[in-house]
């Protein structure tokens, strides 16, 4: 079976990834073109928010393709990832082919009969499988769940195929475009890792986010822009519980628009901390430490307007 062509080149990969409004760079536009070419999953680490779910999203628009998201969570077990049996769905037969001595039908007849197709559920890992169209496959924060669900990813990472002992292996037609993220939060696997192609995101230049951002929220003033991307900068410097992402620079711009700001100013900041900061302590540390960054006193963290 011929190789899907998800992208002809590198370049063209961050051509058409660009038209989606994903601004990558070289690296990756490298890593998708390769991830098509050689039918390899890809493992994207990073911090949260530096688009690596909306890689999988971009490819999908580039590629016209559909995406599938198995939502990585503790406690993901089988039936959520790969398959289960509509349990009711074959009771209500096996009542009614009266399987319990007055009916005619054999047990085994009927055990053949409810572990058909009819009664299979489908779950994102079998249901990209047999896709027969482009697909995109998103295994999202796969650090997330425990070490034996990898063991369930790695038949279909390595070989792309499912196994159902009561119907046998079904393997994949058309092989998707299979990404996994994660944040790091525990290492994964060396079986998993050797079976993907890897690619580590981080935060981007500064001239790099203004461009995201401009991207985005074009109707945002460029001096703006500047000014947000370098208060951002100077936050991810401080020691906080989640430094801001991209994804929360965008909403931050959008944010200034909603507000028709025209100068993001320490009042402005103060008003629309909660934008970037999640954390109640570490908007009080960007407000004591952005005051002292303006050459002001430091603010009381008690003070509801301590840029004021």
């Amino acid at each position: 079976m011929a190789a899907p062509a998800w992208f002809s080149s590198p370049s063209d990969a961050l051509t058409r990834l660009g038209a989606t409004g994903y601004l990558a760079d070289e690296a990756t536009a490298t890593v998708a073109f390769l991830a098509g070419a050689l039918e390899k999953p890809v493992l994207i680490e990073g911090p949260a928010g530096v688009g690596k779910t909306e890689f999988a999203k971009a490819v999908a628009r580039a590629a016209d393709a559909e995406l599938v998201r198995l939502q990585c969570y503790e406690g993901l077990d089988e039936a959520r990832a790969l398959y289960e049996w509509n349990y009711k769905k074959q009771l209500l037969r096996i009542q009614a082919a009266g399987v319990e001595g007055t009916g005619s039908q054999s047990w085994a007849e009927a055990h053949d009969e409810i572990f058909g197709e009819e009664f299979l559920l489908s779950r994102p890992l079998l249901t990209a499988i047999r896709r027969t169209e482009p697909t995109v496959l998103l295994i999202d924060e796969v650090d997330k769940t425990d070490v034996e669900v990898e063991g369930l990813l790695l038949e279909v990472l390595s070989d792309f195929q499912v196994t159902v002992p009561e119907l046998g292996t079904i393997e994949a037609v058309r092989r998707p475009f299979v990404v996994l993220t994660s944040n790091a939060a525990r290492e994964l696997s060396e079986a998993v890792k050797r079976r993907c192609l890897y690619l580590h995101l981080d935060y981007p230049s500064a001239s790099r986010e203004r461009e995201i951002v401009t991207r985005h929220v074009p109707e945002l003033d460029e001096g703006v822009v500047a000014q947000l991307v370098d208060v951002v900068a100077r936050l991810r410097e401080l020691e906080l519980k989640k430094a801001p992402s991209i994804a929360e620079s965008v909403d931050w711009a959008r944010t200034l628009i909603a507000l028709q700001a025209g100068t993001l100013d320490a009042a402005t900041i103060d008003a629309t901390l909660g934008v970037v900061l999640k954390h109640v302590s570490d908007q009080d540390r960007a407000r004591r430490e952005l005051r002292l960054a303006t050459g002001g006193p430091v603010a009381s963290t008690t003070s509801a307007h301590p840029f004021r």
